[in-house]
């Protein structure tokens, strides 16, 4: 990755707030700021789920459809990072292109008119984006995503004619307590991965996820994010197999970045798919208490999740039968990209 001359960035608007810079991307030199203005806002809205320096070096290494040098704007105030904003494009599972913006502001310093011009040029940079790929008849979309906590955010979406169009949540198992015994269906086991499974393992995620909702990155960079994700250890992994063939699995996380930050070990349920073949047979939720045995053994004393709220396997039901509730929630936003020239 590649980074370049700090320089200000021409706005679309400018909220007047003295010592307000808008800038490019500077490199790595950036990633603790942007985490810690990322920290703040989880913690204003009741977010679980966390970000560090390293986990996000790894992701914004290999981005798809999202160029750092172009598409990310560091906001700074005084001389200190206080947020971001970044855009990419993605082919939905619909057929549809979504332009997606992703705005993060530190709480404190939202309803002085930053939000709004950071999502103006999230809006002017992705028509930018959306003018050069060729008119091939595909719905396009801008895209959001906020926190439900985050009322200012709501408003200031559906002031500038956004729709909500899905929901997700975070749900929490507060205790490891008294978890049921997993049978798993006739014919599986579970077996130990390692380092040299990760791309079958990857392979059948991407498989799984095909048939939900928003987009899947079966990409080269999408891989290497998964591969290198500090906070993956496949010993955490709970993998399923019907000989030769990877039924399902649940990808369990114990980021000791999380646990310095709470104080305490919890465990995440990062992804959790059953192949189609071997669906609607327990395997799931098999796996489930399997894995929160598994985070127990290692020292968590709870665990959580994110599902899509509309979910077509019935997840959210799933995971309330295996002691997890809901805890806090996020919408993503659309409005049509319509009216727009594109290159050939």
């Amino acid at each position: 990755m590649t980074t370049q001359t700090t320089d200000r960035a021409d706005m679309p608007s400018s909220p007047g707030v003295p010592g307000l810079v808008f800038r490019r991307f500077r490199g790595p030199d950036d990633y603790p700021g942007m985490v810690e203005a990322n920290l703040a806002a989880r913690d204003e809205y009741g977010i679980e789920d966390t970000v560090t320096v390293e986990g996000m070096a790894s992701d914004y290494a290999h981005l798809t459809h999202s160029d750092v040098n172009r598409d990310l704007l560091i906001v700074e105030l005084d001389d200190r990072v206080v947020g971001y904003t970044r855009v990419q494009w993605d082919d939905q599972q619909d057929g549809s292109r979504a332009y997606e913006s992703i705005c993060i502001l530190r709480p404190e310093l939202r309803s002085r008119g930053i939000g709004r011009s950071m999502l103006a040029w999230d809006e002017r940079r992705s028509r930018e984006i959306a003018a050069a790929h060729p008119a091939d008849g595909r719905e396009r979309w801008l895209q959001a995503w906020s926190w439900d906590g985050d009322e200012r955010a709501l408003a200031l979406l559906r002031r500038s004619g956004y729709t909500p169009v899905r929901r997700g949540y975070e749900m929490v198992r507060p205790d490891l307590e008294a978890i049921p015994e997993a049978t798993l269906p006739d014919g599986l086991e579970v077996r130990a991965v390692g380092r040299e499974d990760m791309r079958r393992i990857w392979e059948a995620d991407v498989e799984i996820f095909r048939d939900h909702w928003g987009e899947v990155d079966a990409s080269e960079e999408a891989w290497l994010r998964f591969s290198e994700n500090p906070v993956y250890d496949p010993s955490l992994f709970v993998v399923a197999f019907d000989g030769d063939e990877l039924a399902g699995m649940v990808i369990n996380v114990i980021d000791p970045g999380d646990t310095a930050r709470k104080g305490y070990v919890r465990g995440l349920l990062d992804g959790v798919g059953v192949r189609r073949a071997w669906r609607r047979r327990g395997l799931a939720r098999a796996l489930i208490l399997r894995s929160l045995h598994l985070l127990r053994e290692h020292g968590a004393t709870s665990a959580f999740l994110g599902v899509d709220g509309e979910n077509p396997n019935q997840a959210m039901t799933l995971y309330e039968g295996c002691g997890f509730g809901t805890v806090s929630s996020e919408t993503a936003w659309r409005k049509p990209l319509a009216g727009e020239e594109s290159a050939g």
